[in-house]
């Protein structure tokens, strides 16, 4: 076991992986506690659906996927909180109408394109060697951009999370701060859908918060508690998925929810003691 974790690290597309992939897991879990708390996890879902229409179409111009993705899946966030904030459609129905019909879109492309190539399965079910060196580099300065906005606007971000009516009455930009967290998140979907896929993106989001809050009471202990089991598990993931062959995300997400079982148990023992 120890001499495969050790030839793991001596090829380079998976020290490519571990890296953006920590880096990734880390912004994904610091966004996901806000999501999670504001009932609005499977903004994740819904942005990874867009980034697949999106990546389609970069597919169909031969542009550069994450050139052509990132502006769109912010764009898509940012018309998500208006159409969510200011009309009738709210919460889970604005995700929906805007992810179906992104994934109808990109399904439209690729059909009267390029077919089910190897890019589109990679797009819609992730894959370690989808990652090229510029990618990397990519991913990199814009994860460290995700992690800098984060820390920096720390105090708002917590206090629209808690209490939005509050943070409003004492004259926090709530919209604008709600707008920097669906930016951040469309930003980390878009690096994340390269090794995980449109399909399982969203776990990165949505695990590690719920895994957290199975055992921490305060945000700040969640925040720390979920970006450390997320980059664990992430690199469990790719360990097992170079040992075993298994998909990557796929092995990602089973590591997560072995995580979550472990936690629920933990805390069921913890408040009984109590």
């Amino acid at each position: 076991m120890l001499e495969k974790m050790i030839e793991m690290f001596s090829y380079p597309f998976m020290v490519r992986a571990i890296l953006v992939g920590s880096l990734v897991s880390l912004c994904s879990a610091l966004l996901g506690v806000s999501l999670v708390l504001k009932r609005y996890s499977m903004i994740g879902d819904g942005l990874s659906h867009v980034g697949f229409g999106a990546l389609a179409i970069a597919t169909a111009m031969n542009a550069a996927p994450l050139g052509v993705a990132i502006p769109i899946v912010i764009l898509a966030a940012v018309l998500l909180l208006r159409i969510s904030g200011n009309s009738k459609i709210k919460g889970d129905g604005a995700i929906a109408l805007i992810s179906t019909g992104a994934l109808a879109i990109g399904v439209m492309v690729i059909s009267m394109t390029t077919g089910m190539n190897t890019d589109v399965y990679n797009y819609m079910f992730g894959s370690i060697l989808a990652m090229s060196g510029k990618d990397v580099e990519l991913s990199m300065i814009l994860s460290a951009a995700v992690l800098i906005l984060y820390i920096l606007f720390y105090h708002k971000i917590f206090a629209i999370t808690f209490d939005e009516t509050f943070a409003r009455a004492t004259g926090v930009r709530a919209n604008l701060y709600n707008t920097l967290i669906a930016v951040l998140t469309a930003v980390t979907i878009v690096l994340g859908m390269r090794m995980m896929g449109a399909l399982l993106i969203s776990s990165l989001i949505i695990f590690p918060a719920l895994t957290s809050m199975r055992i921490c009471k305060t945000f700040k202990s969640v925040i720390i508690n979920s970006a450390i089991v997320s980059v664990v598990c992430l690199f469990i993931g790719i360990a097992i998925s170079y040992i075993w062959a298994t998909p990557a995300g796929a092995s990602v997400v089973i590591v997560n929810m072995g995580a979550l079982f472990l936690y629920t148990i933990v805390g069921s023992v913890k408040n009984r003691s109590f």
